[in-house]
């Protein structure tokens, strides 16, 4: 729906008072700091049209609103003026070339300490596709299993077998896996070798099933984030005002799976994203936010990142920061 130019004029600044302090904002207030020559009836109506349409809420101790979910959304979405990152910040955001997950460590760093909230980046993602696989005897009935991938990064497992392989049957299976699966994904190679290890014998055959088993396990542990500053959102009371609160954040810090689907969703959008609790389902909590943006290495999206902060955060000051970070660690990666 869309809003007027003074009901969106009140609705900007009753948001950015709200965030700036945290209390409900009157229409007093509201007639000081929109700007808007209009008398405090006309802004009171005004107000009480944007409550029915669900923008702000009254809450029961104040004759103040509160913007919504919904308010928020507006807000980000068609009345917000992004800030430009201040000199002395942008001195601070540098991610120098180095190992790739120290730079992803650094990212997440950055983007807790300039956000004053929790950083979270998403590792790349491995593909799934061997190009060579090798298999080194260790000792009777332990095996080094070494996986190379098409960029050349190398995953090695220890296998622990039933049979005591030769260095011939190692050679002849890994030969196998090589001459007819690299390229291939470990679920193809999975799919296919079910039908064609009955020309092969149990005790090689099993051992290529357990090879490609554990080299979807390597390659999918690729898969995983790092964050940084939770305890910056302890300080944050909209987050930390009750043990009904602390639990749910922390539940989120500890098991992951919520928080790596918002990244994931948030990678296929493309762009700057703002998730806002209370209206988007993968957001645990009303009143978070998480902004998100994701990151390429060499033209490529491999994985995102962003802030994890309350829904009453500065946003025109978040939005750049995730911006600039996801630019930078991509110029990183790539050059590593």
């Amino acid at each position: 729906m869309q809003l007027e130019p003074r009901a969106q004029t009140l609705l900007k600044a009753l948001v950015e008072r709200y965030i700036a302090d945290g209390q409900p904002v009157g229409s007093r207030a509201l007639s000081k700091i929109s700007g808007l020559d209009l008398s405090p009836a006309t802004i009171r109506n005004i107000m009480a049209d944007l409550e029915e349409m669900g923008y702000v809420a009254s809450p029961h101790t104040s004759a103040g609103r509160i913007p919504t979910p919904r308010g928020y959304r507006l807000f980000v979405d068609t009345l917000l003026t992004v800030q430009h990152i201040d000199e002395q910040a942008a001195q601070h955001m540098r991610l120098p070339s180095q190992q790739p997950q120290k730079i992803i460590a650094n990212a997440a760093q950055m983007l807790s300490s300039l956000s004053q909230f929790a950083g979270v980046v998403q590792s790349p993602r491995r593909e799934s596709v061997f190009q060579q696989i090798e298999f080194l005897r260790l000792s009777e009935k332990r095996i080094l299993l070494v996986i190379v991938d098409p960029r050349g990064d190398v995953q090695n497992r220890l296998l622990h077998t039933d049979v005591d392989y030769t260095p011939g049957q190692l050679t002849q299976s890994a030969n196998y896996l090589n001459q007819n699966y690299a390229g291939l994904t470990f679920d193809q190679v999975r799919a296919r070798l079910g039908g064609e290890l009955r020309q092969l014998r149990d005790d090689m055959g099993k051992l290529m099933q357990v090879a490609v088993e554990a080299g979807s396990e390597a390659m999918a542990e690729g898969d995983d984030m790092v964050i940084a500053g939770e305890r910056n959102l302890l300080s944050v009371s909209d987050l930390s005002s009750n043990m009904s609160s602390l639990r749910q954040m922390f539940e989120m810090f500890e098991q992951k799976t919520g928080l790596m689907q918002l990244l994931e969703v948030s990678s296929k959008a493309g762009g700057v994203q703002i998730f806002i609790g209370g209206e988007s389902k993968l957001v645990p909590m009303d009143e978070m936010s998480v902004v998100t943006a994701p990151y390429e290495v060499n033209g490529r999206i491999v994985g995102t990142l962003g802030v994890i902060g309350p829904t009453r955060m500065a946003y025109e000051r978040v939005i750049p920061i995730v911006d600039i970070t996801a630019k930078l660690l991509s110029n990183a990666l790539s050059q590593s």
